[in-house]
């Protein structure tokens, strides 16, 4: 009897052990990330459709499948785009398990975004301001609220598919951290737009490298 009651007891202790684990994990399963390196042409990224399956590509070799990913990205002109649009309800977590905003409005207001937080899909920092070289110049097309950018001036490298010389792209500072304090210099989604056009040695030039943000679609 006396067995049989201390298994009893052990039980449910044994239960709530192999249970934790799984759970955990499910809360804290990335949902956001920088890319850790663009395709390679500049603001060129074969369209949204191109940035959305890069945006996987790199989920998944990270080893985050069964997801849908978006990249935070809109575009301007006819049917123009809004990035907030593209990536579902949130709430959205790093690869470390630490959530950046639990819904769109947390996103684009008063979110937990920085240089520590804006990781890329491997868990690794990506170089901000005073790095060298600094990447901070993040890929977004956005204004920010999220929406679009009215036709007119480019602000997206004709939709994400220049990368000569003509076009600009606006950018935001995932460290947020500029040249000042002014909300733009600390904005991690539009904070100025590309100097000299599209090309990856332009987006460089400015404090770039081609990455841009990957929301999972939730």
């Amino acid at each position: 009897m006396r067995k049989l009651h201390a298994l009893t007891l052990l039980l449910p202790a044994a239960l709530t052990l192999s249970i934790a684990p799984s759970t955990f994990a499910q809360d804290a399963k990335m949902g956001f990330f920088v890319t850790s390196a663009g395709p390679g042409k500049g603001a060129d990224l074969g369209g949204l459709e191109g940035a959305d399956k890069h945006c996987q590509t790199l989920a998944e070799a990270a080893g985050s499948t069964g997801q849908t990913w978006r990249a935070y990205l809109s575009t301007q002109g006819d049917g123009a785009v809004n990035a907030k649009d593209r990536i579902g309800a949130g709430p959205w977590a790093n690869a470390k398990g630490e959530v950046i905003a639990k819904d769109v409005a947390e996103l684009h207001g008063t979110n937990n975004l920085t240089k520590a937080t804006a990781l890329n899909e491997k868990g690794e920092q990506v170089n901000g301001r005073g790095d060298k070289p600094n990447m901070h110049d993040i890929l977004t097309g956005s204004q920010a609220d999220g929406t679009a950018f009215a036709a007119g001036e480019d602000h997206t490298c004709g939709n994400w598919t220049v990368s000569g010389a003509a076009g600009a792209v606006m950018v935001g500072h995932h460290d947020r951290m500029g040249l000042d304090d002014s909300p733009p210099a600390k904005s991690w989604n539009t904070s100025h737009s590309s100097r000299g056009g599209c090309s990856q040695d332009a987006l460089k030039g400015t404090g770039g490298n081609g990455l841009f943000y990957c929301f999972a679609e939730k």
